[in-house]
């Protein structure tokens, strides 16, 4: 099963990376463009909490809902309930490695499905695809992150 893993760091305390990412705005902000997300519903961060959303590609519309589990100031999981992958477990973790300074550790196991929608997300969840995700993401959590007021 392939596996995602992605760390950065964060000039910013762990409250805040914690409360940015536990807010309800955070998925359309972490999402890079020319790709759209409509969230059709976003719960409250909490355990079993669920989201609801589509990600556009292009004219292309992929739903998907997440439910969250381990939820903790140091990080959440989000697992694929729905969507187009066979498994997506997303793991994020944060933790402080020096005086307002928080390490993210963005963790994903996956699996593809088969036939047309196994193309498709091996092209839009490749490690290539995968990379610039995640740097986008980092970019917005750096300078969104520090910005929270705790």
């Amino acid at each position: 099963m392939p596996v995602f893993d992605f760390r950065f760091t964060v000039d910013a305390s762990l409250e805040q990376v914690s409360a940015f990412h536990h807010g309800t705005e955070v998925l359309q902000q972490l999402t890079p463009p020319p790709t759209i997300m409509r969230v059709h519903e976003a719960e409250p961060l909490g355990e079993g909490s669920v989201s609801r959303f589509t990600v556009w590609f292009g004219p292309l519309p992929i739903r998907w809902e997440a439910t969250h589990s381990d939820v903790s100031e140091n990080g959440f999981t989000d697992t694929q309930t729905s969507g187009p992958m066979r498994r997506w477990v997303h793991t994020h973790r944060f933790s402080e490695i020096a005086p307002g300074t928080v390490e993210v550790h963005e963790h994903i196991e996956y699996e593809h499905g088969g036939g047309a929608w196994g193309v498709l997300t091996r092209l839009l969840f490749s490690k290539p695809a995968l990379l610039a995700q995640f740097t986008f993401r980092k970019l917005v959590t750096r300078r969104k992150a520090p910005q929270i007021e705790v």
